[in-house]
């Protein structure tokens, strides 16, 4: 496969504070000759492991970035036993839009990996973090939350990866974070996102889900924060820190056990993120507002688990998701 077509403008080798753009040269009526910046900061202090920590891999996520900025100007790399990269909108030009996807060409970035140099501007930031970033580091840290579209409960998100070791690394990463929710990847995940790139480079990593609706929660920033100090104590970048509290571990059995807009409409919330719910529950009613002729129609649960999220929009359309639902993980 080719070199990437990306430059970083800082030396990731050097110590201290360093702060650059990662150069993502696309030809459009926008920037026709130049590029659109992508800031890297790089905090490197004494020799010992290095983490990538990245948010707004969707644009229209912010309580992550938020986090990553409180914690780039509140470190001094000095204190630091090893190097963090941050890297605070990784999707810089779909931030600037709000948008989940990139304005650039529509791409979803968390489902581009691993990329391709001479693909679009999605596929060669995916390439760039897989083949040029990922492989210098010890553990790396995506954060996410619901964007404008969703509200999650609060969690980190763990790989069940092929090699039981790095699942157990993964695991460890989760619960350092410290969060009471662990949602565990398997089956169901998606091979072309960023937890998996990490596998394939084989290094523990975990996302994280924090909420959403397309702002930035106080207290959830708050823990975000908190969580990516805990984990950096635990990688052995930063001071012991708190042991993290006991743990809830689910996963997406099924996507069918989920409930999904069966026309369009307005679902009217019975239900909230983190709440259990059985067999049988009522989600909502759904309402055919462009149809008044239609009577509305009681939404219910299929299987019983936890409420990992629901939708934040008022108008759905035929097959949205409006409420996530996920199982315990036995044992």
């Amino acid at each position: 496969m080719s070199a990437s077509r990306l430059m970083l403008d800082l030396d990731l080798d050097l110590p201290g504070r360093h702060v650059g753009d990662l150069m993502l040269r696309w030809s459009d009526n926008s920037n026709p000759l130049g590029y659109h910046p992508i800031p890297v900061i790089s905090l490197k202090g004494a020799d010992g492991p290095t983490v990538l920590i990245t948010g707004a891999n969707h644009g229209d996520e912010f309580e992550g970035p938020a986090a990553i900025m409180r914690l780039a100007q509140s470190l001094d790399p000095s204190g630091l036993t090893g190097q963090i990269i941050l890297i605070p909108a990784l999707n810089a030009p779909a931030l600037a839009a709000s948008s989940r996807v990139s304005p650039l060409d529509r791409a979803n970035l968390n489902r581009a990996f691993p990329g391709d140099p001479d693909g679009g501007p999605t596929a060669m930031v995916a390439h760039f973090v897989e083949t040029e970033l990922l492989p210098r580091c010890d553990a790396a840290i995506d954060l996410h939350s619901g964007g404008k579209a969703s509200f999650f409960e609060p969690c980190a998100l763990a790989t069940r990866t092929a090699d039981p070791a790095l699942f157990g690394q993964n695991m460890d990463l989760a619960r350092a974070f410290g969060l009471p929710l662990i949602w565990q990847l398997g089956a169901n995940n998606d091979n072309r996102s960023l937890n998996s790139a990490a596998e394939r480079v084989g290094i523990p990593m975990i996302a994280t889900e924090l909420g959403g609706g397309g702002g930035v929660d106080p207290g959830i920033t708050d823990a975000t924060e908190a969580g990516l100090r805990r984990c950096l104590a635990h990688i052995g970048l930063l001071p012991d820190s708190p042991p993290s509290n006991p743990v809830r571990v689910v996963q997406i059995a099924s996507p069918r056990h989920s409930v999904y807009a069966p026309g369009t409409g307005i679902f009217d919330r019975s239900i909230a993120a983190g709440q259990a719910v059985s067999k049988g529950d009522l989600a909502g009613q759904f309402h055919f507002v462009t149809e008044p002729e239609r009577p509305s129609i009681p939404l219910v649960f299929t299987e019983s688990g936890l409420v990992l999220a629901h939708t934040c929009r008022g108008l759905v359309q035929r097959g949205e998701l409006l409420a996530l639902v996920a199982q315990d993980v036995e044992g």
